[in-house]
């Protein structure tokens, strides 16, 4: 095949650009002639910027049209919209050049979320992801989410305490939505009975639910949230024995850096295509080894496909249920400690 110029266009979240992210490998590996430049939101500039599969960047910061207008010089070859929105709409359209968009199935979620008619086809986001490319002869290679960390985002053993430069459990205590964050009582419930030192992780908004939740054990449980840039706090999943998270971003780049994953779910669930993903080479042994979804699988859930502020109807049983001591025996067990 000829060289080709291909916009790949993903606006947010962490997490999804994430998922995402076999789509940029599959393509320069295997159309290696090919210029691959991606279009995301300048909020979103730490998740890839050091991908090596991306030859140049484009960032959406308020300013569509003089962003539409630099774009249409580029003369693409090809557009991939893997964000199926009105804004990609209008890209594609201003572009006027080929293209595939992904299919987000919004109206199944939509229906299995308030209906609760599972319609989904069990073909995880990833995979519809790389179907995008299937026009270019792309194939899915197998292998796959990728997060990249630069030796100079990496985080100095003198920066976490010395408790824990040994082995730490990294729990990643933030969500975008209430309703997919287990409460900060439950959280300390968790924390009580796991016996092993921890790290929590989150952003500036989650530092002080971390203080609440350290301050049951300073000297085991390290506050890291707000500390840490995006790429430091992936370098301390990325150093971790074992990640617990919430349905967030740092749950697919802890799935990116293979480390094993509990992931647990309360407004979202599973069944919407989106669970932690390591890529179709490994086989169901393997998977069984690395992540498993902590999910009670009440009638209403999922509630919502992205969460919310509360839960609809009150109760919260989808988190408040989940049984603290079951989740630290999981813990121990992968850690050797049963």
């Amino acid at each position: 095949m000829n060289k080709k110029k291909i916009l790949i266009i993903r606006f947010s979240s962490i997490g999804d650009i994430v998922l995402a992210s076999p789509v940029f490998r599959c393509v320069k590996q295997q159309l290696p002639e090919s210029e691959i430049h991606f279009l995301t939101k300048l909020s979103f500039q730490a998740v890839t910027a050091y991908n090596p599969h991306i030859d140049r960047f484009h960032y959406y910061d308020n300013d569509l049209d003089t962003l539409l207008d630099q774009l249409k010089n580029e003369d693409f070859d090809f557009v991939v919209d893997l964000h199926n929105n009105i804004r990609s709409h209008r890209v594609v359209k201003a572009l006027k050049k080929p293209s595939s968009v992904i299919d987000k199935l919004s109206v199944k979620k939509i229906i299995l979320a308030r209906l609760k008619i599972n319609l989904m086809p069990g073909r995880h986001i990833t995979q519809r992801s790389l179907d995008t490319v299937k026009a270019l002869g792309v194939k899915d290679d197998g292998g796959g989410l990728d997060f990249f960390i630069p030796s100079h985002e990496q985080v100095k053993n003198d920066d976490i305490p010395a408790s824990h430069q040994l082995g730490y459990v990294a729990l990643v205590i933030g969500a975008n939505h209430a309703t997919k964050k287990m409460p900060v009582e439950k959280l300390q419930d968790l924390c009580r009975a796991i016996k092993y030192p921890i790290i929590l992780l989150g952003g500036p908004s989650e530092r002080a639910e971390g203080e609440q939740i350290a301050a049951i054990d300073p000297i085991r449980i390290y506050n890291s949230c707000g500390k840490f840039s995006l790429l430091e706090s992936s370098d301390l999943l990325q150093r971790s024995k074992l990640v617990i998270s919430h349905d967030t971003g740092l749950q697919y780049i802890a799935c990116a850096l293979n480390k094993p994953v509990l992931a647990i779910w309360g407004g979202t669930s599973p069944k919407l295509d989106v669970e932690p993903y390591y890529g179709s080479s490994l086989n169901a042994l393997q998977l069984s080894g690395l992540y498993e979804n902590i999910v009670l699988n009440l009638w209403c859930q999922p509630c919502s496909k992205y969460g919310g502020k509360k839960c609809p109807l009150g109760h919260f049983k989808c988190m408040r249920n989940i049984d603290t001591d079951m989740l630290a025996a999981k813990v121990h067990r992968k850690l050797g400690l049963l």
